[in-house]
């Protein structure tokens, strides 16, 4: 599956170098070309008042759509990490 630039998705897996949890909503920021046959997003991640606080590249697997059958929750930060501006998650090629 394909996603739009600019489109808001769920994490499907937890992102401890980020702080990130299974189910954060993150925006898709940026599109990678497929890298062992899958591709590649950066996402941006925003704070409950539209602060970023990560913005990781990940692989197409480790997102998904947002339904009209989900519901947003808050969760407290853990304010003790530090953000990294890319994970090592999905490399793109240079």
């Amino acid at each position: 599956m394909k996603f739009n630039l600019y489109s808001k998705v769920a994490l499907r897996d937890d992102l401890p170098k980020h702080g990130l949890k299974k189910g954060d909503v993150a925006v898709i920021v940026e599109s990678h070309p497929e890298v062992h046959g899958e591709r590649g997003y950066t996402l941006e991640v925003f704070n409950a008042i539209g602060e970023t606080i990560a913005v990781p590249t990940v692989k197409e697997s480790q997102i998904e759509e947002l339904t009209s059958e989900e519901v947003l929750q808050v969760r407290r930060l853990n304010l003790g990490r530090v953000a990294e501006p890319q994970s090592e998650i999905y490399k793109p090629r240079s």
